[in-house]
């Protein structure tokens, strides 16, 4: 377990958010060794420390941006080590790690309870080796019901062991909201299949949602009430896919490069599989760098957002825009604080919300411009493949195998900090230790505005 590290003449306790960082940093680097080896890729040859790294960040913070074709690069091996990482990424290091410990029959003490609420985004410390255990049993149901579906499709196509293991991967990678695809084209080539989209977008939006958020559902089968948090975070995932739903298909219509040449069927899934798939999954059934300007804006916008909270999903968080939002109309209606569905938001989550908002913005911003500097590329498609690797979704418009050495490190962190995290990064960085009383220095105002 991630509980402390231990230096080399007394203990070094590390605080959640660090223990978090390097547990991620471990498992990054464990995956890039075991693809670094000849025997990971189909030509049998070893891979560029680099590019092993790029792909090893890419999968364990479930983004799906590549600069080697997952489908033809890489042996069944390196496919396998892939899938791991994607699923330890997906579920987060504390999870496996819990995991672990239960399986051997170890007590998990409060620190790891601390660790695992820091990973989890959970709210409070009450039940979270229960909540753990749901999130296991939510993954191999939804998983291996996906990865049956899909088998079962795409057995029509290929032959049985072909579709299992195609099933198995994709249905992976989706529910993670990781974009790995072994069909080197994405899923551009089932555009207007309906079973495969449809299980494809119901596999991305439940591991989108929540773990907490699919409890509480499943409690409210039973007579138990939904929480203010599951009940904004899907509103909030409903208001976003139908209206990302709707945009595309307007945008796109008379697009002869996406929407133009489709059925009315195609029109209609295509548009709704753009809308879901931003957040934060990096499937793609029309040619992302087709896209017109402002659908790729649009796209920038969702990706942005990503998914909710405790999810596979990355991004600012459901919640967290929806936060903000409330915020802004609060001020601007003259309320004392921020409500919504008859409840009042903490002010401290307030401020929380509005703290990881502009930490990312400036993250997206600065990285944005430091590679239109490196890769001299277009700004809309540099800000593009930036927002795709901080909200981890892994949607490209091409640039990404064509990078730098210096741009593909550039991505590499920033996937790293929207996996982890853009707060808990800082406080990663720059732990604070409270000690004492809190100084407060006289108020005074500012002219704001």
């Amino acid at each position: 377990m991630l509980a402390e590290a231990r230096g080399p003449a007394r203990g070094l306790r590390l605080s959640p958010a660090q223990a978090l960082v390097l547990g991620f940093l471990a498992v990054i680097a464990a995956g890039t060794l075991l693809l670094c080896l000849p025997v990971a890729t189909a030509s049998r040859r070893a891979t560029p420390v680099v590019d092993a790294l790029f792909t090893a960040t890419s999968a364990t913070c479930v983004t799906g941006l590549v600069v080697r074709d997952t489908a033809t690069y890489w042996s069944p091996f390196g496919q396998a080590v892939i899938a791991l990482l994607i699923q330890v990424g997906g579920l987060g290091i504390m999870t496996m790690s819990t995991l672990i410990a239960l399986v051997l029959g170890k007590r998990i003490t409060l620190r790891e309870r601390l660790l695992i609420q820091e990973a989890g985004g959970y709210i409070t410390l009450s039940g979270l080796v229960r909540m753990v255990k749901h999130v296991l049993l939510f993954t191999a149901v939804l998983e291996g019901a996906g990865a049956l579906a899909l088998t079962l499709r795409l057995a029509f196509d290929y032959p049985f062991p072909r579709a299992l293991a195609l099933g198995v991967f994709h249905a992976v990678s989706a529910f993670n909201n990781a974009g790995f695809d072994l069909f080197s084209t994405s899923l551009v080539g089932f555009v207007d299949d309906f079973p495969v989209i449809l299980i494809m977008a119901g596999l991305i939006i439940a591991g989108g949602l929540g773990f907490a958020v699919m409890s509480e559902i499943a409690a409210w089968r039973r007579g138990v009430r939904l929480s203010l948090h599951s009940r904004l975070a899907l509103a909030v995932t409903a208001a976003l896919i139908l209206g990302g739903w709707i945009a595309v298909f307007l945008l796109e219509l008379g697009n002869p490069e996406t929407l133009a040449p489709l059925s009315p069927q195609g029109k209609a899934l295509a548009s709704f599989f753009h809308a879901v798939t931003p957040r934060t999954a990096g499937f793609n059934s029309v040619p992302t760098g087709r896209l017109r300007p402002a659908t790729q804006l649009l796209t920038v916008m969702l990706m942005f957002i990503g998914g909710s909270p405790n999810s596979t999903a990355g991004g600012i968080k459901t919640t967290t825009f929806a936060t903000v939002v409330l915020a802004v109309w609060a001020i601007v209606r003259g309320r004392p604080g921020v409500e919504v569905f008859e409840r009042r938001i903490p002010a401290e989550l307030v401020s929380r919300a509005l703290a990881v908002t502009l930490i990312a913005v400036a993250l997206v911003v600065g990285m944005t411009g430091v590679l239109l500097i490196t890769e001299g590329q277009e700004p809309l498609a540099t800000l593009f493949e930036v927002t795709s690797a901080f909200g981890t979704v892994g949607l490209s418009t091409g640039m990404t195998p064509s990078l730098t050495t210096a741009g593909r490190l550039l991505i590499v962190a920033t996937m790293f900090a929207g996996r982890v995290g853009p707060l808990t990064l800082a406080l990663a960085i720059a732990h604070r230790q409270r000690r004492g009383g809190v100084l407060r220095h006289p108020e005074e105002k500012i002219m704001v505005g």
